[in-house]
């Protein structure tokens, strides 16, 4: 599954999703892309462009055209069984 999740090492909510993610990945053969904001001035750039001028993050991207942003645990669990991903 293709993934993009968006995030600074900075950002505690950033590192609450990538956890979730690791963890699921580990269970349920569930990869990901992990790119940094500070690092990526494009990546912050796309950011900003997909949260229509905010700089919010964590931003994780799915293959269905869809995206989160700063989502719970909850919230990001209930979509990737959405996606049967999990």
């Amino acid at each position: 599954m293709d993934i993009v999740m968006y995030g600074a090492e900075w950002c505690g909510d950033c590192r609450r999703s990538k956890a979730l993610l690791d963890k699921l990945g580990a269970s349920h053969q569930l990869t990901y892309t992990y790119i940094d904001v500070e690092a990526d001035p494009a990546a912050a750039d796309r950011v900003i462009e997909i949260n229509g001028g905010m700089r919010s993050i964590p931003v994780i991207c799915f293959p269905d055209g869809t995206h989160l942003t700063e989502p719970s645990d909850n919230a990001l669990r209930e979509k990737l069984v959405e996606l049967k991903a999990i």
